[in-house]
């Protein structure tokens, strides 16, 4: 099997798990399986973030959250620690399954452990591709759902949304910050001025 119709078949067995979602996300005109949808998002801005990605970026970044609707936020209980842990437990579930795909795919065992190490994120700051998948992953969140989010926590104070904006901020690269000041300008007028506010502080 040549490596493109490897990649291929990899991404392929990723959607179709994805497309399991029994949640929804609207999509243009289309309403799509949740994950599916982000797992697209997801390409696209990898894609527009790196054009030359390795197959492994583009498996990372399309495994990024291979079936998480299986691992509820709910079942972890409330609270930051509680959130952290549930977010490490998806982290590693979704490395599991991504390198189980790659194996099935013919992959060698490295580059199967090498995703599953890209998709914990145990080496962001010390890892090009580790960061690179969070830069990605943050443009999605700023284009994708921040809005939403926003709208969904009436009740956080103003100094609760400058901390999630500056986290948010930290974890990207110049790479990422060029590319979410550029989105910064399509965002409600209140978003913009939130971020003008995170980052002046």
């Amino acid at each position: 099997m040549t490596d493109e119709k490897r990649l291929e078949q990899a991404l392929e067995l990723i959607d179709q798990a994805n497309l399991a979602d029994p949640n929804q996300e609207q999509v243009g005109s289309e309403t799509l399986p949740r994950e599916y949808a982000y797992s697209l998002h997801m390409t696209r801005w990898l894609s527009a973030l790196e054009p030359a990605a390795s197959a492994r970026m583009q498996i990372a970044c399309r495994a990024q959250h291979i079936e998480r609707w299986t691992m509820p936020r709910a079942d972890y209980g409330e609270g930051r620690k509680n959130y952290y842990q549930w977010r490490q437990a998806c982290g590693r579930m979704h490395g599991r399954r991504a390198a189980e795909i790659m194996t099935r795919c013919g992959y060698p065992q490295e580059e199967c452990e090498r995703v599953e190490t890209i998709l914990t994120k145990r080496e962001l700051r010390q890892d090009e591709d580790t960061q690179l998948l969070e830069d990605v992953a943050c443009m999605v969140f700023l284009e994708r759902y921040f809005a939403q989010f926003y709208d969904e926590k009436p009740d956080y104070e103003r100094e609760k949304w400058l901390h999630i904006v500056r986290r948010t901020w930290g974890k990207m690269t110049p790479r990422g910050h060029e590319a979410a000041l550029k989105l910064a300008g399509g965002l409600p007028d209140h978003l913009q001025d939130l971020l003008q506010e995170a980052l002046a502080g």
